[in-house]
């Protein structure tokens, strides 16, 4: 399969640099938001010790036995906290209707800070590893930090005053999801991928993700699947459906998958991913930019509350069952 070359955007002169420097990265920014809809930023600020922790940490989770790791599923069916098994969402079917069901698990929670929120449920932490929740609560930080760094770039990528999304940012939505796609020890059903093909539902998305087989594939503007290649020390930011409504479908909100790996491969092919998604608050209204519409090209979408448009596409991926 062919590879998707994806923009490598550089945040140190954003951070760090003077405004003609911050403009210039805004502008790299927008335009791979606007060709392919994902782009990498390296220079971000987030401390490698950290990411590599994490890591370390998501998996000696995963790789406890399933009873172990099933006492942390909440009562409830949902997507927002706990442990997620293997067979409990098909993500596609947010597109087509019924859909096999996607083969990874996933661990995932609200942003600590945000536990407490009104409608919100507390995260369900595991006991062990016992470093987890202090490793989750410093990466909160750092997700919290990007992303405000990351909606300063798209606002003067779009024109806009560095501080647009600010209002909007205030207590911001962030969940973090921790997936594991373990080994296939059997051969996938039809149409069955890791992750099905799928728009993100929020407004931008943070990937960290590893270089096993059976990755990240996007869809060009062609109908073709090509991989996304994997820069150390980076993160994969892609625009999802809340973006591509604020602007107007400038940015676009690309299809996107995990692919099953070769089944002639030998040797373990697991791959784990660290994805925080991040978002406005639920009660932000996300409506055309002024940047984005004129009488040419009129507002495309009624506005909609951030927090609704959310859970209905959440209700819409999940199984009925939740069969291992």
């Amino acid at each position: 399969m062919a590879a998707m070359k994806l923009a490598i955007v550089d945040l140190e002169p954003f951070r760090l640099g003077d405004e003609a420097a911050r403009k210039r990265v805004a502008r790299a920014f927008g335009e791979a938001f606007e060709t392919t809809g994902f782009a990498v930023i390296v220079g971000h600020g987030v401390p490698e010790t950290l990411a590599g922790g994490l890591y370390e940490a998501v998996t000696d989770f995963f790789l406890e036995p399933y009873d172990t790791k099933a006492a942390y599923t909440p009562p409830e069916q949902t997507k927002g906290r706990g442990y997620l098994p293997v067979g409990i969402e098909s993500v596609a079917k947010t597109l087509s209707g019924e859909t096999p069901p996607d083969l990874c698990e996933a661990l995932v929670f609200t942003a600590p800070h945000r536990e407490n929120a009104a409608g919100a449920r507390p995260n369900i932490w595991p006991a062990e590893p016992a470093r987890l929740a202090g490793l989750i609560r410093d990466w909160t930080r750092e997700m919290v930090a990007l992303t405000g760094h990351l909606m300063q770039l798209s606002a003067l990528a779009l024109d806009l005053p560095e501080d647009h999304f600010a209002q909007a940012y205030r207590d911001p939505s962030l969940v973090l999801r921790f997936v594991n796609y373990p080994d296939q020890e059997t051969p996938p059903r039809p149409g069955q991928m890791r992750y099905g093909e799928h728009h993100d539902y929020g407004a931008l998305t943070i990937l960290r993700q590893d270089s096993a087989p059976g990755g990240l594939e996007i869809k060009d503007r062609d109908g073709v699947w090509k991989e996304a290649g994997v820069v150390p020390d980076s993160f994969v930011i892609n625009v999802g459906d809340l973006m591509a409504r604020w602007t107007n479908n400038r940015w676009r909100s690309t299809l996107h998958r995990v692919s099953n790996p070769d089944r002639g491969l030998t040797g373990s092919t697991r791959r784990l991913s660290l994805v925080a998604f991040t978002g406005p608050n639920e009660h932000a209204e996300v409506a055309c930019l002024p940047s984005c519409a004129d009488a040419e090209h009129p507002a495309l979408f009624e506005p909609v509350k951030a927090g609704d448009y959310i859970r209905a596409k959440l209700d819409a991926s999940m199984q009925l069952s939740t069969g291992r």
